[in-house]
């Protein structure tokens, strides 16, 4: 591709060099350039992109994109001046790996809690339909029956519009999305045409980046407002903050809800450890999901397949075909009796749906047990918010530490323990080891019971120091149930 060809639907304020060079690849990373590479110089909330022009030039770049020429412009590099690359990225990815999302349809799952479980589904079905189709999620990324692993739930606009284009290329029709507030902020998606869009819910997280609620909740409804009036637009009208996402799109809206007036209904008829009888759209299905929020999920999954033109008794059996995601609201169950569940909910808010559900189901004298941490560098305001919930909820809780990052797990607990008063602190067991914290709660649970392990869902390993050591909530659970 020539560098006119890369740049044809932007507006560079300035080229110095060679007008139209041929650009082999573009990269945001110079440790990843290769010869006739393009570098596009990002300045981000880490680093800024600029510092490394010359390192890109040196492993083979002949093209620069930056908001800042250097003072001295290196012979035969061609420099692409914007006012913000980061503003352009997104446009100019999209536009080296053939526009993917004009190739096949795009949907996109934003909300905080949710996006996983809606994306996976529709991907698991529509692959069902018969259809080609990509997934790109926090657990994993798949191109049809390709595992691909991925490392955030939204990538860089030059990995996602490489992994779409992929799709694209290979057949893929349909691709399901995870969106994250961070890829709308920082114009992850940029250049991307979604034909939907689905909102889950929004509840506290990811303050430590948008410091404010509101700015995080305006970053989720930035996605709808980029919507074209082509696609459509699903929202959860059981949720304060649905009809807010939708109010300034250009798309056709759509509402689903258990509890309000929507387009798309459904009620809990029963309920077991072993999934639910659910009315739905006025008619009953069997499902192997657990809990309302799984309702939530399973009625945006069908209010989107309808959308997509499938006739709504075909997604209902497909529906009840369905099996949870990994790492959410997974059951083990030991031969003596004991549940336990394993879930990636990690913030206050998916806590205390989890620990509703399970409560609703639970008999008593049976008792639940939930083992329960924070992860590190991230908000600090919701670490006291998580014990709150999981001691108002459970009836014994086991503090423990999630990925400490580069914090030290002691603090992190402390910082939990700090929402509770003295007497439900001398209640609670804190453990700071997490293999040691779930062997308790094993050892310590009765025949009936429920163990909630909560915070790390599918993620198979822990950081501690910055380093990945293997870890999997899953394996020591089976270990401490003797089912390996």
């Amino acid at each position: 591709m020539t560098l006119q060809e890369l740049i044809q639907t932007t507006t560079p304020e300035r080229i110095v060099g060679n007008e139209n060079p041929e650009v082999t690849g573009i990269e945001i990373d110079s440790r990843k350039i290769g010869k006739g590479n393009a570098f596009i110089a990002i300045r981000g909330t880490q680093t800024d992109g600029h510092l490394f022009i010359d390192k890109a030039v040196e492993l083979g770049a002949t093209t620069v994109i930056c908001e800042t020429l250097p003072d001295t412009p290196q012979e035969g590099v061609t420099y692409v001046q914007y006012a913000n690359t980061g503003n352009v990225i997104g446009a100019l990815a999209t536009r080296f790996y053939g526009d993917p999302t004009r190739r096949m349809k795009l949907i996109g799952v934003t909300g905080t809690n949710g996006k996983t479980t809606i994306a996976t589904l529709l991907y698991r079905i529509f692959r069902r339909f018969g259809y080609k189709v990509g997934l790109c999620s926090t657990v994993c990324n798949y191109i049809d029956g390709e595992a691909l692993p991925t490392e955030c739930t939204t990538p860089d606009p030059i990995t996602l519009n490489r992994l779409l284009g992929r799709m694209a290329d290979e057949g893929c029709q349909y691709a399901f999305m995870e969106v994250s507030s961070h890829a709308v902020s920082q114009q992850r998606i940029g250049g991307l045409t979604f034909a939907g869009g689905i909102f889950t819910n929004l509840t506290r997280d990811h303050l430590d980046y948008h410091k404010t609620f509101e700015a995080y909740r305006d970053a989720k409804k930035g996605f709808f407002d980029m919507l074209p009036k082509e696609a459509f637009a699903i929202t959860n009208a059981d949720d304060k903050n649905g009809l807010f996402m939708t109010q300034n799109t250009k798309a056709e809206v759509k509402t689903y809800a258990l509890r309000t007036a929507a387009d798309f209904k459904a009620g809990i008829l029963e309920e077991s450890f072993e999934g639910m009888n659910l009315s739905m759209d006025g008619r009953e299905v069997f499902v192997q999901f657990v809990g309302r929020f799984n309702v939530s999920n399973l009625l945006a999954v069908y209010g989107a397949s309808v959308m997509l033109g499938h006739n709504p008794e075909e997604v209902l059996v497909a529906l009840s075909a369905m099996t949870p995601v990994n790492g959410r609201f997974e059951t083990i169950r030991s031969s003596q009796g004991v549940t336990a569940i394993v879930d990636y909910a990690h913030t206050p808010d998916a806590l205390a749906n989890v620990l509703s559900t399970i409560n609703e189901i639970l008999r008593k004298p049976h008792q639940c047990w939930t083992v329960c941490g924070a992860g590190g560098n991230r908000d600090k305001g919701k670490r006291p918010l998580m014990a709150q919930e999981a001691v108002r909820n459970s009836d014994h809780v086991i503090i423990t530490s999630d990925n400490p990052r580069f914090e030290e797990p002691q603090e992190i607990i402390n910082d939990m323990l700090a929402g509770l008063t003295d007497e439900q602190c001398r209640t609670v067991i804190s453990i700071v080891d997490r293999r040691e914290a779930i062997r308790t709660a094993c050892t310590l649970a009765q025949p009936g019971d429920v163990i909630l392990v909560a915070g790390k869902g599918h993620e198979d390993y822990q950081i501690i120091q910055g380093v990945k050591h293997h870890f999997d909530d899953h394996e020591v659970i089976r270990e401490c149930f003797r089912l390996n």
